[in-house]
């Protein structure tokens, strides 16, 4: 297991930027046009939503079949999170936790990774950059260090993160040029 670095950590948000970040055009970002093979990929939590809302663009599922598909903890996490949120009563509910077991279930042992305490402790600081240069409100904050966590995951695996959270992951990747994402909108 990698061991946090915490000088190198604080060296780097010395010299990161400070300022706030403006949303560059979907031009300039990483959108997928239509599948095609390349690296594996590490899912982020709205993947697997929009799976079972049924809302995926033809052209991910296209690239599911021809990638190799890998999950975090973190999405784990944030999906049984979603569970514990959802109302007993409402008569969804029963089906959406049915949904979440089944992705769950359906995920590979061996492709399913943890952060280890370097991607967590390095994820941090540009999660707080974020928070504070962007004035995420605090509920957005938690989520902002979980997507923080899984684009270092991405990175450091040598994967590429698909998500269709196209504000936060293009900040990250103007922090980061060099970790690879696409990026997707959602149907309907």
């Amino acid at each position: 297991m990698a061991e946090f670095d915490f000088d190198k950590v604080v060296r780097w948000a010395r010299a990161a930027r400070h300022e706030t970040l403006v949303r560059r055009p979907e031009a300039e970002l990483p959108f997928i046009e239509s599948a095609h093979p390349g690296p594996d990929l590490l899912l982020d939590t709205c993947v697997y939503i929009d799976q079972m809302q049924e809302r995926l663009p033809r052209a991910v599922e296209e690239l599911a079949d021809i990638r190799q598909l890998n999950h975090s903890t973190v999405a784990v996490a944030e999906l049984m999170h979603t569970v514990g949120r959802l109302d007993p009563r409402h008569p969804g509910t029963a089906t959406a936790i049915r949904q979440v077991g089944m992705a769950l279930k359906a995920m590979r042992p061996h492709r399913l990774f943890e952060p280890d305490k370097e991607i967590a402790g390095r994820a941090a600081i540009p999660s707080g950059i974020l928070c504070r240069t962007q004035g995420y409100a605090k509920g957005d904050r938690h989520r902002s260090f979980n997507d923080c966590i899984l684009f270092l995951q991405a990175g450091k695996l040598g994967l590429t993160l698909l998500s269709r959270n196209v504000r936060d992951f293009d900040l990250l990747l103007q922090l980061f040029p060099k970790t690879r994402v696409l990026l997707y909108r959602r149907e309907g």
